[in-house]
């Protein structure tokens, strides 16, 4: 129990300083939290970036809504960024997407899955299955409200969480019916909830934590932080492995429009356009 809080301890220091080093640096990446505390394994990046002669700061948000409307505001230069808001911002002509990491077990893309008790019926892909049920999802995540609203349009009455780890809770306490969220949180907290099954899922994939940029972003400064991401892989200097361990990454990889195409095809059928201001 000592160990589990001077852990927690630990890393909700890392995310302070993290987050102060924001105010101190010309170039500021927020970070976007698919569930609680995912922002502090970033942290290890201010080093990385330091060490190669660039200035970075970071700033988390606690919800995909409040980190949208601030990068909209222009209060960070990029943002890693779900697949959603990442899109949003492509949209509308806010941001270009720039590398995304690829995890341990070589997977850099996701996508939504519908939960519900065990024993539920099977989601096959037909609107008519969440007639009359509670839905909670991730507001503004393209595995969550996004997804939803793809199928069911803008009207749709839905229970949003914070993120997708506080939806699966809410589903297993009862609060819900059913629960759509990205697949790899669930694959990673499934076996803390065997009340719980996946019943069916989106058939196309994300982009996930893709870093993003603003178009008034620093050219140069951008030029080189790819740089630096991009040769994670080969690094073996200590602030590049402290990343890779903290960050569970093996290397990052180039982005482009062409690998949001499913995504933003999704969000168009949910409504988003360039007038979109984050809310329904």
């Amino acid at each position: 129990m000592r160990k589990k809080v001077l852990r927690v301890l630990t890393m909700a220091l890392a995310l302070f300083f993290a987050c102060a080093s924001a105010n101190a640096a010309d170039f500021t990446i927020g970070i976007m939290q698919d569930k609680p505390g995912a922002a502090q394994k970033f942290g290890p990046l201010i080093a990385l970036f330091k060490s190669k002669g660039v200035d970075v700061g970071l700033q988390g948000y606690s919800n995909y809504p409040d980190a949208a409307i601030k990068f909209a505001d222009g209060a960070v230069s990029a943002m890693f960024a779900g697949s959603g808001v990442a899109g949003t911002m492509i949209i509308k002509d806010l941001a270009y997407p720039l590398v995304r990491p690829v995890d341990k077990r070589g997977y850099s893309t996701y996508w939504a899955v519908v939960l519900a008790p065990k024993g539920s019926p099977e989601f096959t892909g037909d609107p008519a299955y969440f007639k009359g049920k509670e839905i909670i999802c991730s507001a503004l995540a393209s595995s969550g409200e996004f997804f939803a609203r793809s199928l069911l349009g803008p009207n749709r009455e839905l229970k949003k969480a914070g993120s997708h780890g506080i939806a699966i809770e809410a589903l297993a306490k009862g609060q819900a019916d059913v629960a759509i969220v990205k697949n790899r949180v669930w694959d990673s907290v499934k076996g803390d909830y065997p009340g719980l099954e996946k019943v069916g899922q989106d058939d196309g994939e994300n982009p996930n934590n893709a870093l993003i940029v603003s178009y008034k972003a620093d050219k140069d400064k951008v030029a080189k932080i790819r740089e630096i991401l991009l040769a994670l892989e080969n690094d073996n200097s200590q602030e590049a492995i402290q990343v890779r361990q903290s960050m569970g990454v093996e290397k990052f990889i180039p982005t482009t429009m062409e690998d949001f195409s499913h995504t933003l095809g999704l969000l168009r059928k949910a409504g988003v356009t360039k007038d979109f201001n984050f809310s329904y």
